[in-house]
């Protein structure tokens, strides 16, 4: 796993609105999927490229409980794998981004990271698809919730 500190000009995440997908993408964003041990979620996106149009979406994201050195597993919608994405790693009120990992091209399912990587108890994992496409630097995101047991 590849952890390395964000550029400065890092995805704002609009909680309470965001974008979906670009060009070939369905005419509604995919879920990203999370497992974590037992625990299996679906997140929707915050934000999207939809059409060539930015589009924000009101979402709560999921919380897993996990418990120390358990696999995360993320997978995603074939046609973010074909664009590519990667996972940012936030803190746990989504402001400060602690590292980016990067996710081989083609990866639909990628489980490469564990609870216990993350310094804090709590923090979120976000799949950010890659930028470019009708939306340019906009680009779609799915925040999942982790809160590790023990912390």
């Amino acid at each position: 796993m590849v952890v390395r500190r964000p550029a400065s000009a890092l995805l704002v995440l609009g909680l309470a609105g965001s974008p979906a997908g670009c060009a070939g993408e369905p005419d509604a964003p995919g879920e990203v999927r999370a497992q974590a041990g037992s625990q299996d979620v679906t997140a929707r996106p915050t934000q999207f490229c939809l059409d060539g149009d930015r589009q924000r979406y009101e979402v709560t994201p999921p919380i897993v409980e996990v418990s120390p050195d358990t696999t995360i597993s993320l997978t995603v919608p074939g046609s973010v794998a074909e664009r590519g994405w990667q996972v940012q790693v936030f803190d746990e009120q989504l402001q400060q981004v602690l590292g980016e990992v990067d996710v081989p091209e083609g990866t639909e399912t990628f489980t490469e990271i564990n609870s216990s990587d993350v310094v804090p108890p709590a923090f979120y994992l976000v799949v950010i698809e890659d930028k470019g496409g009708d939306c340019g630097e906009w680009t779609g995101a799915w925040p999942v919730g982790f809160l590790r047991a023990g912390g």
